[in-house]
Parts: structure tokens; sequence; C-alpha cells
């Protein structure tokens, strides 16, 4: 299973980076949601099994759990990288809708300083 998983993310990163080297700037967002997707699968397969078992929680008196717990570290981190991907992605919309208000072209090559 690990390296069916491997090799989805290894080419969900490389679609990824092709689309962001396209011209196009929409193909360039739809780059940016691969690449998070692929990234919080990365950190998910490399967290481990998946196991079941009681909350990350600790009796009173004791110094270490009584039974097998779940590991929080990978949920939250895949949870931090959601909310970054989402930031990172809200902020590329707006930047690309204002640029296409202001010069009119998709087009990366096709993109001059309008200032003159």
């Amino acid at each position: 299973m690990i390296l069916i998983m491997a090799f989805l993310i290894g080419s969900m990163y490389a679609g990824a980076i092709y689309m962001m080297m396209r011209r196009s700037i929409i193909k360039l967002v739809m780059g940016l949601i691969i690449l998070a997707n692929a990234t919080n699968l990365l950190i998910f397969t490399v967290a481990g099994p998946l196991r079941r078992g009681a909350p990350p929680l600790i009796a009173e008196g004791s110094i270490v759990p009584d039974q097998l717990v779940a590991d929080p570290l990978p949920q939250a981190l895949i949870l931090t990288a959601i909310v970054i991907s989402f930031g990172v992605l809200a902020f590329a919309v707006v930047l690309i809708h204002r640029v296409y208000e202001v010069i009119g072209v998709d087009d990366m090559n096709n993109l001059k300083d309008d200032s003159e």
C-alpha cells in the first residue's frame, strides 16, 4: 500500500509542477491545488499506519497511557496544511482575478507592465 501511495504522491507532485510551469494562470492555480493535496497525502503516508485507539489522554497519576492511543500529530499537521493551502489558494485567486481585470489576458507571457 505504501508503494502505491508513493507512486500516487510522486505523480501528483509531477503533475502539479508541470501545471505550475504552464503559461496559463488558471493552470497555475490548479497546480497549487494539486500540490497542496499531494502534501497532505505525503504527511498522511509518512505518519505510518492508521491505528484506532483511545484519545491520547493520560490518566491522573500515570506516566504513560494505559492502552494503545491514536497519534494526534499527523492529524494536526494535515489540518494545518489544509488551512495554509486554503489561504494561499484564496490569495492566489484574488491576485489572479485582479491581474486579469487590469491586463485582460490569461497568458503569463503576455503580461506587461501597465504603468506607462
